[in-house]
């Protein structure tokens, strides 16, 4: 009996993050990138009322093409997860629905939700359609680390980030209350009180500054001038913690697959097991081909006697 056109495995290898040995997987994931970038500008155009009107059928017809796609595309991955032996279960079933609930499962789900509502709950404002298409936005994260980075930078400095936010709040709270005091009776209605004061102390501690609502008051100046000055510290605080973060982050990540080179040279010889591990932590921590090469080659030249 002949086996299947395609395994498991090899689907989940396709449709995995392309380290760039992989043609099949490159292709695939340039395509589908393609395609997420098209419909996040299809969605832009059709908000222009003159556009939607006159190539509305087109973009009904890039629409079911892209669901079409999008739809096969989460099936094949619920399918291909069975061989997935990164996951914590070992069953087809735990590996399935861990898929599902995970943040990369739920978001290719929400891509092909808009055009199932309308048929499952009628009449849809197509505003909010729109917006759960934009979402298809982080499907890039199938192809970028991007996210898992800001997060995972963002974790390994969470004690200071937390502080930063800490003083962060504190220069907000202390600046609202200060301006509500010096300013209610000069504006009554821009700070009527802290809470609607806070969108001011927001906007000038984050140093985007409006300019809707400024203070009138030479005392409200004088705090005004203090919170601007509080607010460039701490979002160059936070900024430099992430900085921090994300470089530290890169250089762990040099220093573990380094480590794993070290450990497959130990005996001299990079078994073909060895090899495919190598392989599977390049693709994880997403670097080229010709960038693992060179540091297997530098570090078989320290490693291994002549």
């Amino acid at each position: 009996m002949p086996g299947p056109l395609i395994t498991k495995r090899r689907m989940l290898q396709i449709l995995s993050r392309s380290s760039g040995s992989d043609r099949t997987s490159r292709i695939c994931d340039r395509f589908l990138s393609a395609m997420i970038l098209l419909n996040l500008l299809a969605v832009s155009l059709e908000s222009i009322d003159a556009l939607s009107a006159a190539y509305g059928d087109l973009f009904f017809a890039f629409e079911m093409i892209s669901v079409s796609i999008f739809g096969v595309e989460y099936l094949l991955r619920i399918w291909s997860m069975a061989a997935n032996d990164a996951s914590r279960h070992s069953t087809a079933t735990g590996r399935r629905l861990e898929y599902i609930f995970s943040f990369t499962g739920l978001i290719d789900l929400i891509a092909i939700l808009p055009s199932l509502l309308p048929l499952i709950l009628g009449e849809v404002d197509l505003r909010w359609l729109r917006v759960l298409r934009l979402v298809r936005l982080l499907k890039i994260s199938h192809y970028s680390t991007a996210l898992e980075d800001l997060i995972a930078a963002v974790r390994s400095e969470s004690s200071a980030f937390g502080a930063a936010l800490y003083l962060f709040f504190i220069a907000l709270f202390a600046s609202s209350s200060l301006m509500y005091v010096v300013e209610h009776h000069a504006q009554p209605d821009n700070f009527s009180s802290i809470p609607t004061t806070m969108w001011w102390s927001l906007i000038t501690l984050t140093t985007v500054g409006y300019g809707d609502v400024s203070p009138v008051t030479p005392v409200g100046k004088l705090v005004g001038a203090i919170t601007a000055v509080m607010g460039v510290c701490v979002v160059a605080l936070l900024t430099g913690i992430v900085a921090s973060a994300f470089s530290n982050q890169i250089s762990r990540r040099k220093e573990m697959f380094q480590a794993e080179i070290v450990a497959a040279l130990s005996d001299g010889v990079i078994t073909e097991d060895e090899m495919q591990k190598i392989e599977e932590m390049q693709k994880r921590l997403g670097m080229s081909d010709e960038h693992a090469t060179a540091v297997i080659e530098l570090l078989r030249d320290r490693h291994v006697p002549k």
